[in-house]
């Protein structure tokens, strides 16, 4: 691709050309005046595959730095690279044709063994130098990149149906919600939305409840001072929201940690206590920078199903095990059942020294092994205070999202840190252990994934209109609000619909606007009978049929408190 962008726009300059995830970009400084618009695709490919037919070998040459930077003397960006490389690493070159560019390599030995057919120029997308704003701003080229052409179009499909099922156009169409451009990373949640928000955030107060934790919650505004103990001031001050009162500095705190464990130290506590599971839906606000934002997906302001488990070192592998139990059961609740562990160790900025570094990493492996469960390292990844598992999970088209956590602190709590202590069996003092620890994660970025996931269509345990009720005509209107009136007295989510449209307007409505899972209509034989005719969403297959009232408040009961996938 670089070879055709430089023969096609003479005098472009090359950055750099990593590969990513189902393909690779390359970020381009083309000439000034030179307007690349996602219309030269197709001119790109064509050059593309003109030097593919090539057959053109890829030669691999080791070069000095000295060669280096006299071979790409033109090419400032590759100049700058070269420059940064420490002395006596080995650079290599890759030529082909007559296009030579750094790179690390391995390369397959020829062109023709790259099958032409399989990829496509994808996208456009400016990225600034090195990720410095106060660098040039480049052209990032996005392309596809598959081995076998029918993965190409799968994988093209599966891009179509995506957007199809884009949380944001869904929100709009579905009233879920809205994000106001003069309040970027802020949520607007409507009526329809903020229902099945409080329907999860219930689900996981129950769900923790049940599991020993006790819920808590802690000061949105906290002094620089506590964040400067805990650390967060040094570490995470740039996404921070800072304000002023009376000559003090305060933070709008960006997560819930250091408020956790100054409840632990708000009395003297006893080996006894432990371990002490605390809950909280902590709402957070991060300074995230707005070309980072994504509708529901990435926010400034989000809350977390957050919870910190203060336990003694014996304590973890158990905790972490039980954890694990916890958050197969809720993603199994949700749907999910397949998940992938990533296992995150000390990264180069962190706190602490190597040797509690090392015991940290040994307490959360043994209770992965406790709990059954095998993970991939991802080396250096961890929080700068602690280790963590990461849990990432797969949505109906098999794209990956990372949503729980749980990250073992012996930072924190130290002497050096917020001094937590309790007595031990030994009548002494002695730190505890902090486990930061979220299944959902950010509630609104989890909802976001679910509207994705069922393209709207929630189960019935989740939507935010179970049930609409549609008299066939107005004549039919008291028995309608009877129906309704009976499932909302069974704390079921129901509407009855009785403006002046036709029936099969209202149901068209109920059906492509809301989703609702049952839509009821009465006419004179349900009237007769104390029966209801169900007809069942859309996307179900189900045929409609005729039930007792109280025999359908029963189905739909029992729907819900089994967290059934479906309706």
């Amino acid at each position: 691709m670089a070879q055709a962008v430089i023969k096609l726009y003479p005098g472009t300059k090359l950055a750099i050309g990593p590969s990513v995830d189902n393909g690779f970009y390359y970020d381009f400084d083309f000439p000034k005046g030179t307007k690349f618009t996602e219309t030269d695709f197709p001119t790109v490919e064509k050059e593309m595959r003109r030097i593919l037919a090539g057959n053109h070998d890829f030669v691999r040459k080791e070069v000095s730095k000295k060669e280096a930077l006299e071979l790409f003397k033109d090419e400032p960006y590759k100049v700058e690279l070269i420059n940064d490389l420490p002395e006596g690493e080995t650079i290599s070159t890759y030529q082909q044709d007559s296009f030579i560019d750094l790179c690390r390599g391995p390369h397959v030995a020829n062109t023709k063994e790259i099958n032409g057919q399989a990829f496509k120029l994808d996208k456009i997308a400016g990225a600034y130098w090195r990720g410095d704003s106060n660098r040039p701003m480049l052209t990032r080229v996005y392309a596809l990149c598959f081995e076998k052409p029918n993965d190409l179009k799968d994988y093209l499909k599966m891009i179509e149906e995506a957007e199809k099922r884009d949380h944001r156009k869904l929100g709009v169409e579905m009233d879920l919600f809205h994000l106001d451009p003069e309040d970027p990373g802020q949520i607007f949640w409507h009526p329809n939305g903020w229902t099945t928000y409080t329907v999860i955030q219930d689900y996981m107060r129950k769900m923790v409840r049940r599991d020993g934790y006790l819920e808590v919650n802690t000061p949105a505004i906290m002094p620089r001072s506590l964040w400067e103990r805990s650390g967060h001031w040094g570490h995470y001050q740039a996404n921070m929201f800072i304000t002023e009162s009376e000559k003090r500095m305060f933070a709008i705190k960006p997560m819930n940690c250091p408020g956790a464990l100054e409840i632990f130290k708000s009395k003297q506590r006893s080996y006894k206590d432990l371990p002490l599971r605390l809950a909280e839906f902590g709402h957070d606000v991060r300074n995230e920078p707005s070309g980072t934002l994504h509708g529901i997906m990435r926010v400034r302001g989000f809350v977390q199903d957050d919870a910190h488990i203060i336990c003694t070192e014996d304590q973890v592998a158990s905790e972490v095990a039980r954890f694990c139990k916890l958050l197969k059961q809720v993603y199994h609740d949700f749907g999910f059942d397949e998940l992938v562990v990533k296992f995150s160790t000390m990264p180069e900025d962190h706190v602490g020294d190597l040797a509690t570094w090392e015991r940290a990493e040994k307490a959360l492996a043994d209770a992965c092994h406790e709990a059954g469960l095998e993970y991939e390292i991802q080396p250096g990844e961890g929080a700068f205070y602690g280790p963590k598992l990461e849990f990432k999970l797969y949505d109906c088209l098999g794209r990956e999202w990372q949503c729980g956590t749980i990250q073992a602190d012996f930072q924190l709590p130290s002497a050096e840190r917020l001094d937590a202590t309790y007595i031990g069996s030994d009548n002494q003092k002695h730190h505890p252990v902090m486990l930061h620890r979220a299944i959902l994660g950010s509630i609104e970025r989890f909802l976001g994934i679910l509207i994705e996931n069922f393209a709207g269509a929630f189960p019935t345990w989740l939507a935010f209109e179970q049930v609409a009720v549609v008299p066939v005509s107005s004549e039919f209107d008291e028995y309608a609000k009877k129906v309704n009136d009976v499932l909302l007295s069974a704390d079921i989510r129901s509407n009855v619909y009785l403006d002046d449209s036709n029936m099969k307007a209202k149901i068209k409505q109920v059906s492509m606007e809301h989703r609702t899972p049952y839509i009821l209509v009465v006419g004179q034989k349900e009237q007769d009978e104390n029966a209801v005719c169900v007809r069942y969403r859309f996307s179900s297959g189900k045929p409609q049929e005729t039930m007792k009232l109280d025999d359908f408040v029963k189905y739909v009961q029992d729907k819900v408190e089994t967290h059934f996938i479906g309706i």
